[in-house]
C-alpha cells in the first residue's frame, strides 16, 4: 500500500516538476521498494501482524526428558 501510495505521489510531483524530475522521483521509489532494508522491515510486519491476527494459541517448546519419552502436545492426544 505504501509503495502505492508513494508511485503515485512521485508520479503527480513529477508531472508538475517536468520529466526528468519525475525519472528521478521514479528511480528513487525503485531503489527503496527493492532495497534488501524495504523487504526485511515489510516481510517483519506481515509476520507481526500474522501473529496478531492469529487465533491459535501458541505453543510452548517442548523438551525431551529422555531419549525414549515423546511429547505431544495436549490437543493432539487422541482421546477414547
Amino acid at each position: 500500500m505504501r509503495l502505492l501510495i508513494g508511485l503515485v505521489a512521485g508520479y503527480v510531483l513529477g508531472t508538475r516538476a517536468g520529466r526528468a524530475r519525475y525519472e528521478q522521483i521514479s528511480k528513487a521509489t525503485k531503489a527503496v521498494a527493492t532495497s534488501p532494508a524495504t523487504r526485511k522491515v515489510l516481510q517483519a510486519s506481515r509476520q507481526k501482524l500474522s501473529d496478531t491476527l492469529n487465533t491459535r494459541p501458541k505453543l510452548e517448546p517442548m523438551k525431551p526428558i529422555d531419549e525414549q519419552t515423546i511429547l505431544v502436545p495436549q490437543d493432539q492426544l487422541k482421546r477414547k
